[in-house]
Order: structure tokens, then C-alpha cells, then sequence
């Protein structure tokens, strides 16, 4: 949204030293053959590569196709992840298909392209999701080590809760039995108030039937309104990056190789009838010289949701029809590559308030922002050191609302919600420019249990050619229901007496929705995404007909690769999709090592 804010700030930093061993391109690397090679350094793929090579017995190579996040400064400071992407240095520069739902508007579809991945340059929103979400994705698979019970296990592997950032009292605002305080990713509340949080807060007592207070959403049940949790420590965005990688960075058992990208899996020979994938064709860029990588035990994926389907079709692993289109070879066909693509669509409201505390004249001005700068450089507080919302809530449509008439609830579960509600110190609207004046706050709707699905495919053999990326969003009856339906509740929550003389009033189009389909019109001109597509490589029982991956996460059909990353969820969870991501990668390291044997 304010990614012309990149450069000047750039400009007020000396360049940070990079991990003390890392390789700048594949001509660099000493070795070519690992027991694991790791593809992507994200959520997912950070998180194995740290994780096995803690076994000295093993030797990893992480393959990031991006820039170190060290020689970024910027990507450090919260509130700058604002402006990280897109269009940027550090984004792949996606954009979709033009979207029927969303009046044929192709829109733009960041992800991190990065040490860290997308938790280098996300919004760093931290949840685990409801326990509908794993408990759900345990019986779709039929591996009961998916539910919610045995994954909490994980949670406090990754979770270090520590202090705000502006260390104040935050009894009341979480319950601390829930959280680790020992993981490798630091999270904590906001560490900067806003004249919003208080009354938010003050709504969900003024209109608790319907907005009630939730103490703490990380504990299962997600619904209601409460604090928002954040991948923050001391002021500074804590990414897999720096929570896992740099720890890990000095193992002599790890490499790890950015400006690497994956363009092929080769197939090396068969294990019993099925072909055996165990190279990986790398390159700084489209011309440069191609590096043959091998995996003893096996290659991991964690390209994400765009670029596992994406580099599994371009190795001849899809459906046989799209690759004959593409000029691929099929080795294995699986129709459900790159397919059951789920996703959160964004609505954001925008409202004028009488109130000059708002982030929007800092990122607008130079001279506030250099004022904030200089504040987080100093001690890392103030508006910079926090993330975008001190406040979120999760909430479901009546039992009798009329959509269900027609179709079956698609939450996960009783304690899953149907869309979510953000509430932001600013305006925020990807969709149009900044007004150059002005002060306002935004209600942030997100589809939660979208019934809508996309889908991901290539278009040629060549891997530096754009996907085709259809999430189709807001394309279903319930979809359009729910949107309309959240906004509607938006102006409720905000017609609370906690509001009266702070908001002026709505802005956007939003001012001029007073029916049903004035409303609907104003969500297709509007909805974006919120950036948590999922399931372009999903999980599914053992022996399924469809799916990518069984549920131990080694893709169908094949020996020697295995997919961790977004790709493998089947449903878009309840949660900002980083923490659920981390899930998976932690015991999706647990599962590799329990299948290591050393290979000559």
C-alpha cells in the first residue's frame, strides 16, 4: 500500500551482515549432494531445515530463490510490512487471473521472495487457528497426530511469548497457560495503543450478545473479540528467518543458498514401480548456468501454495491434460495439482474520524515517519514497532440466517467462525491510492470458510513464465451472503454508543450501501484478499483417489519428495496462516526424522 516508502528508508540504513554461512548464488556452493534439500525458506521450509539439521547426523541445503532478509532493514521494523510489497525487491510480483466475483478485477497477489518467505514481509498476525481446523483436518486425512491435542505439542515449540513492545500491563488481554515461552518465534500483543482499542473493547460489553469478548483466541475457540497477537519481539518482526535460521545458520551440517531458483525435479531412477525424485535443477536467473542438486533421502517442498503445484507440474507431476498444454511431459498424472486452491478474501471498510492519532499522516509523512524512525532506531517503541491491529474478532452468521437454507455450513466446526473482523488505526485499502489528507479507521472483513476454491497451473515449460493464479474468490451464493452479511455487522459494531464523536463518518462507497444490493455491489468493487491461499497440494487419507500428499506429507505416486508448506492444508484455517503454517512444519520435521536412515 505504501511501498514508495521502500527506497528513503532504505536510504537511512547501512546495509546489516548477512548469515555467517550463506551462499549468494548455486555457482557458490562447495557440495551438491545433501540427505535433504529444502526448497523455499518460508513458514514452512525454514522450519525443516532448522529443525533436522539439528541432528548433526544429517546435511540439509535450504534453497531460497530470494535476497537475504538481513540486507533489507526495513523488513525488521512491524509497521513497515506495510510497505514491504508488492511490486517489490522482495515479492514474486503475482497477480491473478481477472476474477468474475470480484467484477473481472485481476488483482495483485503478494508473496515473499525472501529469507523467511511471506513471514519476512507479511502482516505478522499470530494464531493457530480453532481446534475445529486440525481436529477436521485429522479425520479428512484419517492421522489422528493432525488433531488439535497432539499439535499443541508444536505450538509451544514454536511459540516465545515475551512482553509488548511497550512493556504495559496486559492482565485481562490473554491467558498465559495457553502460550509457549520457549519456542523460536517471538509473539506478543501490541506494543503500541491506539485511540481504537479501547473502544473496541467497550463494544463487546455494550453489545456482547453479539460481539462478545474473547480472552484469548489461541486456546481453540477462536470466536468472539480480543487482543491480537502478533510474530513480534522487542519491538522487531520475528520471521522464520530470524527465529529459526539464524540460530541455526552456524551448523556446519546446514547450507543454505539464496538467489536459487528451483526450476525442475529429475527423476533418478524407481523404487519399486514408481519414479524416484532426488534431483533438483537450480539458477540465479533465466540464462544463467544450472545447477544439478541431489537429495540422498529426500527433497522437501516448501515453495508454497503458488510454488510447490507450480514446480511439481513443471517436473511432469499434474494433470496430463494442463501439461501436454504446457509442453510438459507427464511422469505422474494427478489431476489434483494445483487444484482446491482455498482463500480468505479481504473486504476493508474505511471510516473518517475526529482524531489526528491515526497511522495513516505517519506513513504519508516524511516528516512524522523520520520522527518515528528515529524513535524504534532508538528503542524500538512508538507506532513503528507495532503491527497493524491491536485488536481482531471471529464471528459467525445466526444459526437462521437464510443462506443455509440452500447450503450446508462449510465452518470446520462450532467454535470456527465464518468471517473475521480487523480493526485498524488507519486506512487501509489496496485497491486505491492514499488520500493525502485526512485520518480515518478501518473495519477489515475477512471470508473465514469460504465455500469458493481456485487453482493454480503453468502455461509453459519455462519456469520463470507467471502461473495462471485463479483463486476464483467470492465466486459461491454463501460467499457473497457472508460479505454482505459482515458488513452489515460492521455497521453495527460500529454504531455503538463506545464510537459516538470519534467517527465522522464512512468513506469508500461504503457511505452509499443501504440495501442489500447496493451493498453486494460495493463487496465485488472492493473485496481483495487477504494473502492465506492454501491447498494447491492438499493432504489426503492414504490411498484417496484425489489429493497431493498423504498424510505424513510425501507426495502420491512418487519416492523422494515431500511437500511442507500451506499448499498441504485442505481447508483455509481459522487464523492468519502463518502460525498454522508453522504447525505443519514443525511436525512435518518430526515426520522426516522419524523416516532418516543414512544413505551413501
Amino acid at each position: 500500500m505504501v511501498s514508495s516508502l521502500l527506497p528513503w528508508v532504505l536510504a537511512s540504513f547501512y546495509f546489516l551482515p548477512s548469515f555467517g554461512k550463506l551462499y549468494q548464488n548455486p555457482s557458490e556452493l562447495v557440495k551438491t549432494t545433501y540427505d535433504y534439500i529444502v526448497v523455499g525458506a518460508g513458514a514452512g521450509g525454514a522450519v525443516v531445515a532448522a529443525r533436522l539439521s539439528e541432528d548433526p547426523r544429517i546435511s540439509v541445503l535450504l534453497v531460497e530463490a530470494g535476497i537475504s532478509n538481513e540486507a533489507v532493514p526495513p523488513v525488521a521494523i512491524p509497521l513497515m510490512g506495510l510497505s514491504l510489497t508488492p511490486n517489490t525487491m522482495l515479492d514474486w510480483n503475482y497477480t491473478t487471473t481477472p476474477q468474475p466475483g470480484l467484477n473481472n478485477r485481476a488483482i495483485a497477489y503478494p508473496r515473499g521472495r525472501v529469507l523467511g518467505g511471506s513471514t519476512s514481509v507479511n502482516y505478522m498476525v499470530y494464531m493457530r487457528g480453532s481446534s475445529d481446523d486440525f481436529d477436521r483436518y485429522a479425520s479428512v486425512t484419517g492421522d489422528s497426530g493432525w488433531k488439535w491435542d497432539n499439535m499443541q505439542q508444536y505450538a509451544r515449540k514454536n511459540e516465545k511469548l515475551v512482553a509488548p513492545g511497550d512493556q504495559h500491563d496486559t492482565t485481562g488481554e490473554f491467558n498465559p497457560s495457553l502460550h509457549g515461552t520457549s519456542g523460536a518465534i517471538s509473539v506478543s500483543l501490541g506494543g503500541n495503543p491506539t485511540p481504537v482499542d479501547s473502544r473496541v473493547i467497550a463494544t463487546t460489553q455494550e453489545l456482547a450478545s453479539e460481539f462478545p469478548f474473547n480472552s484469548d483466541m489461541v486456546g481453540g475457540d477462536v470466536l468472539g473479540i480480543g487482543w491480537a497477537f502478533a510474530s513480534i519481539g522487542n519491538g522487531t518482526r520475528s520471521s522464520s528467518a530470524v527465529g529459526y535460521l539464524a540460530p541455526a545458520a552456524g551448523r556446519p551440517n546446514l547450507d543454505i543458498v539464496i538467489n536459487a531458483q528451483a526450476t525442475k525435479l529429475e527423476v533418478t531412477g524407481k523404487v519399486g514401480n514408481v519414479p524416484s525424485f532426488r534431483r533438483v535443477l537450480v539458477t540465479e536467473k533465466a540464462g544463467a548456468a544450472v545447477r544439478a542438486l541431489t537429495a540422498k533421502n529426500e527433497i522437501v517442498l516448501s515453495a508454497g501454495t503458488f510454488g510447490t503445484p507450480a514446480l511439481l507440474q513443471l517436473s511432469g507431476i499434474g494433470d496430463r491434460t494442463e501439461l501436454r498444454e504446457a509442453g510438459v511431459a507427464t511422469v505422474v498424472h494427478n489431476p489434483s495439482v494445483g487444484k482446491n486452491m482455498s482463500d480468505h478474501a479481504l473486504l476493508p471498510n474505511v471510516w473518517n474520524v475526529n482524531n489526528s492519532d491515526t497511522y495513516d499522516s505517519v506513513l504519508r509523512n516524511p516528516d512524522e515517519f523520520n520522527t518515528s524512525l528515529a524513535q524504534w532506531t532508538k528503542d524500538k517503541t512508538g507506532p513503528l514497532g507495532s503491527h497493524i491491529t491491536n485488536n481482531l474478532g471471529w464471528l459467525r452468521l445466526p444459526k437462521t440466517a437464510s443462506i443455509f437454507k440452500t447450503t450446508p455450513d462449510p465452518s470446520a466446526g462450532p467454535k470456527s467462525s465464518h468471517y473475521e473482523m480487523i480493526f485498524v488505526n488507519m486506512r487501509v485499502n489496496p485497491n486505491t491510492p492514499a488520500p493525502s489528507t485526512g485520518n480515518f479507521m478501518s473495519v477489515v472483513l475477512a471470508l473465514i470458510s469460504p465455500t469458493s476454491r481456485g487453482s493454480i497451473k503453468i502455461t509453459s515449460s519455462n519456469p520463470f513464465a507467471k502461473p495462471l493464479i485463479n483463486p476464483n474468490l467470492v465466486a459461491t451464493d454463501f460467499d457473497i451472503f457472508t460479505l454482505v452479511e459482515a458488513v452489515k455487522a460492521a455497521k453495527r459494531f460500529v454504531a455503538a454508543k463506545a464510537w459516538n464523536g470519534y467517527i465522522k463518518d464512512a468513506v469508500g462507497g461504503l457511505e452509499t450501501t443501504n440495501t442489500d444490493k447496493e451493498i453486494e455491489a460495493y463487496v465485488r468493487e472492493n473485496t481483495n484478499t487477504i494473502w492465506h491461499a492454501v491447498g494447491t497440494a492438499m493432504m489426503s487419507a492414504k490411498g484417496a483417489s484425489y489429493g497431493v500428499v498423504d498424510p505424513d506429507l510425501k507426495v502420491k505416486g512418487v519416492d523422494g519428495l515431500r511437500v511442507v508448506d500451506g499448499s498441504v492444508l485442505p481447508f483455509v484455517p481459522n487464523a492468519h496462516t502463518e502460525g498454522p503454517i508453522y504447525l505443519i512444519a514443525e511436525r512435518g520435521a518430526d515426520l522426516i526424522k522419524k523416516d532418516f536412515r543414512p544413505r551413501a
